[in-house]
């Protein structure tokens, strides 16, 4: 039905709108350096399109937390991380070794957003993180290892 942003959208199920975050991924934020491409990507994919959501539960938001099908049977979580337009969000994945193939990929292809020198992840953006400085590469090195350690980092990414 649409299209939130790079990681989220809306489908119709029952005649009910129902909001899914994609799965151990996590795009750039909307008004971040290649997140409305991300939103353009996930649009080109899946928007107007009968899609199945393999649930996994709820977020704190309430929305459902899911692997998205597309009708060619290809999952549109990893066709962005393979693209460049997501991380793999090792915060809620940490076992998920394709994401993470993907990632590699990406990265090492410097395919979407790894084509920037340094971009910063949307989990360090969204505590306020504009440019990249040796703090936020100790705070995101961190991050890989210890998922917790965006969070603990806050107050002083700031």
């Amino acid at each position: 039905i649409g299209v939130t942003d790079g990681d989220t959208i809306k489908v119709l199920e029952n005649n009910q709108i129902k909001k899914v975050r994609l799965d151990g991924i996590d795009c750039p934020e909307s008004f971040q350096a290649f997140g409305q491409k991300a939103k353009e990507f996930t649009s080109s994919l899946c928007f107007e399109k009968e899609v199945i959501v393999t649930t996994s539960g709820n977020d704190r938001f309430g929305r459902i937390i899911g692997e998205v099908t597309l009708p060619d049977g290809k999952s549109l979580n990893k066709e962005l991380v393979k693209a460049g337009y997501a991380w793999w969000y090792r915060k809620y994945a940490p076992k998920n070794k394709m994401l993470e193939q993907l990632e590699a990929e990406a990265r090492g292809n410097k395919i979407g957003l790894w084509k920037d020198e340094n971009p910063i992840p949307p989990w360090l953006f969204r505590y306020g993180v504009r440019k990249y400085t040796p703090e936020v590469e100790a705070a995101y090195q961190r991050s890989l290892t210890e998922p917790e350690a965006a969070d603990e980092a806050k107050p002083v990414l700031k």
